[in-house]
C-alpha cells in the first residue's frame, strides 16, 4: 500500500462515527463527579483551582470507561494518584525550561513504556503526561503545587466514591463477557449447520476467561450465574465441531446429517437463551420446540459412532448450562475451575513484578513499544519547545495533541490525528461561538463544561472525532472559568493542535515500527503453539492412563493468544504504507487458513479423548514424537524464510495407518492435520518464487 492510499484509508477510518451502546447513567455519574469538584472549588472562590481539579475528576472517570476487569473505583484511584504525582513534579520543574523539558521527556518515556502492560495502562500513562502539560501553566507556588496535586487526587477520590455509592449494574461487564461467549457459541452452531468446517473466533471465550478472574473477596460475592457457564462454553465448542464435521461426525447427506442440523439449531437456541438469562440476570426461558428437538426420538437416535457420542455429550453439556444459569442470582461461594476454587486475579501489589517483567521484555531495539516510547518522548519535548517559542501562548497544546493521538502502531496514530484535528475544529468553533455570542459567567461556563463532559462520556465509544469535539469544547469552557479569552483560545487551540498532529505524523515516518516486518514471527509463534496443542492432545491418545488435561488446557490458551496476536498484527500491517517483506497477502490468507484447519482438527481429537482405561496407541505416540520436533523446525523455517519438511510426519502417518485396525477419530484427524501442514508449506513456498 502506498503512503497516499494508507493516509486516505486511515483518515476515513478516523472520521467514521460508530454506532455504540450508550450508557447514560454511567455518563451522568461521571459528569456529576466533575460537577461536584468544579462547583466546590468555585464555591470556595478559586477559579484556577477549579480548572486544575476538573482535570483530575475528568481523567479519572475516563479511565473507568476503558475495557478492564479491574474494579472501577481502583482504576479511578490509580489515575488520580498518577495525575497528582505528575502534576507536583511538573510544578517543581516548571520555572526552569530546560529542567522541565528533561522531566517531560523522561516522564513521557515511562508513560510510553506503560503500553507494554496493556492499553489501559498506556492510556493512564498518557493522561498523566497531558495533565503535567496543562496544569503546570497555572501560576502557583510550591505549596500551591501541593494543593493542586491534592485537588487532582480529590477529583479521582470523588469519582471512586460515586462508583461505590451509586453502583450501576453490578457485575455488568462480567455478565456481558460471559453472555457474548455463549452467544458466539450459538452463532457458531448455526453456521455449522450450513458449513461443517466453519471458522470460530475464540476472542469472546478469551474475554470471558479474563472477566472470570476475581480476587478471593470477589469470589465470595459473585452471582451464582457467573460460576459455571464459562467452563461449559469452553467444552461445548469442540463438541459442536465434532458433531458437524463430515470426517469424524455424520456424513454430508442423509438422515444423520438432517438430525445433526436439527441438533445444532436447537443447541443454538438453548445457548442464546442461556446468554440472555445471564446478561439480564433472570431465569432461563427455553422454547418448547427446541426442547422437543433435544429429546431422543421414541424410535431411537439415528446417529451412530462418533456422531452419536458427540450428540450425547452435547445434550449433557446443554442441560448443565441451563441448570448453572437458572440458579438464583444471589451471592454465593466460589465455583470450581480446574483444580482451583476460582481464577485468581493477583492483588495490585503483586502485579508490580509482572509489570516490571513486561517492561523489561520490551527494552530491546526491535520492540515497537520501546520505539513508541522514544518517539513520543522526543515529540513531547520538541513540541513543547516549539509551542513555547511561538507567539501564541499556551504552547503546551502542541505536545498535548501529539501525546494524546500517538499510539504504538501506525494506523491508530494517523486515524486519531486526523479525527482529533477535525473534532477540535468543530469543538472550539462551537465553544468559542457560545462564549463570543453570550459572554457567560464563571458558573455558566462551569455548567457548559459539565454538559460537554457528559456528552463526551456518553459518546465515548462512537469515535475519536466526536469525543475530540466534546473535549475541545470542554477545554474552551473550562479555560473560560479562569478568564481566558475565546479568540485567543480558539486560535491557539487550532494552530497548535495542527502542529502537534504534524509532529506526530513526521515522527512515525522518520522512526517507524512497522508491523509488516513482524508477520513471519507472528506466524511462526502461531504454528509453534498449534504444534504444542496437537502434541498434548495426541499424547493422551497415545497414553490414556497418563493423561494430563492441564497441559492440553494451557496449550489451547497459548494457541488462542498466538492466533489473536497474528490477527491483530495482520490488521495493523494491512494499513501500513509498506510492501510485504517475504510474506504476500495471498500467502498470509492461505497460511492463516491452513493453521485454522490445524487448530480445528486438533480440537476434533480433543473432543474424542479416550478414557483412562483405554488401550494405549503406539501409532499416536510415534506420530506425536515426530510432530513436536518437526513443528519446531518448521517454525524456524518460517522465521528465516526456509523450506519446511514434513516427510517424517508422512512416514509416521503411513506406519500408523498400516498398523491400525479400523482407524479411529485420532487417525483420521492426524491425516487432516498433515494435509493442513502441507497446505501451509505450499502457501509459503509460493511466496519465495
Amino acid at each position: 500500500m502506498t503512503w497516499t492510499s494508507a493516509l486516505k484509508q486511515t483518515a476515513r477510518s478516523g472520521l467514521t462515527v460508530e454506532r455504540a451502546k450508550l450508557t447514560p447513567l454511567i455518563a451522568v455519574r461521571g459528569a456529576v463527579g466533575v460537577a461536584l469538584v468544579v462547583g466546590g472549588c468555585l464555591w470556595l472562590g478559586s477559579p484556577v483551582l477549579a480548572v486544575s481539579a476538573a482535570f483530575g475528576a475528568f481523567s479519572s472517570a475516563i479511565a473507568t470507561f476503558q475495557r478492564s476487569w479491574r474494579p472501577r473505583p481502583l482504576l479511578a484511584l490509580a489515575v488520580a494518584g498518577g495525575l497528582s504525582v505528575s502534576t507536583f513534579l511538573g510544578y517543581l520543574a516548571a520555572s526552569h525550561t530546560v529542567l522541565f523539558v528533561v522531566l517531560l521527556g523522561a516522564w513521557t518515556l515511562l508513560a510510553g513504556l506503560c503500553w507494554a502492560v496493556g492499553p489501559v495502562s498506556g492510556l493512564i500513562g498518557t493522561q498523566t503526561v497531558a495533565v503535567m502539560l496543562v496544569t503546570v501553566t497555572l501560576p502557583t507556588s510550591v505549596l500551591g503545587a501541593l494543593a493542586h496535586a491534592a485537588l487532582i487526587a480529590t477529583g479521582g477520590c470523588v469519582q471512586a466514591a460515586l462508583i461505590v455509592l451509586f453502583p450501576i449494574r453490578r457485575w455488568g461487564r462480567q455478565r456481558d463477557a460471559l453472555a457474548d461467549a455463549l452467544a458466539a457459541e450459538a452463532d457458531y452452531a448455526r453456521r455449522l449447520r450450513h458449513d461443517p468446517v466453519a471458522p470460530f473466533d475464540p476472542q469472546p471465550l478469551m474475554d470471558a476467561r479474563l472477566a472470570s478472574r476475581v480476587s478471593p473477596r470477589q469470589a465470595r460475592r459473585r452471582p451464582a450465574q457467573l460460576h459455571g457457564p464459562r467452563t461449559l462454553a469452553e467444552q461445548v465448542r469442540p463438541v459442536l465441531a465434532s458433531l458437524a464435521d463430515p470426517v469424524v461426525g455424520a456424513p454430508m447427506e442423509g438422515p444423520e446429517r438432517d438430525r445433526v442440523r436439527e441438533l445444532l439449531g436447537a443447541a443454538a437456541t438453548v445457548l442464546d437463551a442461556v446468554a440472555t438469562a445471564i446478561r439480564h440476570a433472570r431465569p432461563v426461558r427455553l422454547p418448547s420446540d427446541a426442547m422437543d428437538v433435544l429429546e431422543v426420538p421414541v424410535t431411537g437416535d439415528m446417529l451412530t459412532g462418533p456422531a452419536r457420542r458427540s450428540a450425547t455429550r452435547l445434550l449433557s453439556l446443554l442441560a448443565d448450562a441451563v441448570e448453572a444459569a437458572d440458579e438464583p442470582v444471589e451471592p454465593t461461594g466460589p465455583d470450581t475451575d480446574g483444580d482451583r476454587p476460582h481464577l485468581l486475579r493477583p492483588a495490585v501489589h503483586r502485579q508490580v513484578p509482572v509489570v516490571l517483567r513486561a517492561v523489561r521484555r520490551e527494552l530491546r531495539w526491535s520492540s515497537f513499544v520501546l520505539r513508541h516510547a522514544l518517539r513520543v518522548a522526543a515529540v513531547a519535548a520538541v513540541g513543547y519547545l516549539v509551542g513555547t517559542a511561538l507567539p501564541f501562548g499556551h504552547g503546551y497544546w502542541a505536545p498535548l495533541a501529539s501525546v494524546m493521538i500517538m499510539r504504538p502502531d501506525f494506523a491508530q496514530t494517523y486515524q486519531r490525528g486526523v479525527a482529533r484535528f477535525i473534532g477540535t475544529l468543530f469543538g472550539v468553533a462551537v465553544g468559542g461561538g457560545v462564549i463570543a455570542l453570550f459572554h457567560p459567567g464563571q458558573y455558566v461556563d462551569a455548567a457548559l463544561a459539565v454538559v460537554c463532559v457528559f456528552l463526551m462520556y456518553l459518546l465515548l465509544r462512537t469515535g475519536v472525532a466526536v469525543t475530540s469535539a466534546c473535549v475541545a469544547a470542554y477545554v474552551v469552557f473550562l479555560l473560560g472559568i479562569a478568564g481566558a479569552g475565546w479568540e485567543q483560545t480558539v486560535q491557539e487551540r487550532v494552530v497548535l493542535t495542527l502542529l502537534g498532529g504534524v509532529l506526530a505524523t513526521l515522527s512515525y515516518a522518520a522512526f517507524p515500527a512497522w508491523e509488516t516486518s513482524r508477520l513471519r514471527d507472528r506466524l511462526a509463534e502461531w504454528l509453534a503453539a498449534g504444534g504444542r496443542y496437537a502434541t498434548a492432545v495426541l499424547d493422551i491418545h497415545a497414553r490414556p492412563a497418563e493423561r494430563r488435561p492441564r497441559r492440553v488446557r494451557e496449550a489451547l490458551l497459548d494457541l488462542r493468544a498466538a492466533r489473536v496476536a497474528w490477527v491483530k498484527s495482520g490488521e495493523r500491517a494491512g494499513k501500513e504504507p509498506v510492501r510485504h517483506r517475504g510474506l504476500s497477502p495471498a500467502a498470509e490468507q492461505d497460511a492463516e487458513s491452513a493453521l485454522n484447519t490445524m487448530g480445528r482438527v486438533t480440537m476434533l481429537m480433543e473432543a474424542h479423548l479416550p478414557g483412562p482405561d483405554a488401550e494405549p496407541s503406539p501409532g499416536a505416540e510415534a506420530f506425536a514424537a515426530e510432530l513436536g520436533p518437526a513443528v519446531e523446525r518448521a517454525a524456524r523455517a518460517v522465521r528465516e524464510g526456509g523450506d519446511m519438511d514434513w516427510g517424517g510426519l508422512h512416514d509416521q502417518l503411513a506406519a500408523w495407518e498400516a498398523g491400525a485396525e479400523g482407524g479411529g477419530v485420532a487417525l483420521r484427524a492426524a491425516g487432516l492435520l498433515v494435509d493442513a501442514l502441507d497446505e501451509l508449506a505450499r502457501a509459503l513456498n509460493r511466496t519465495r518464487r
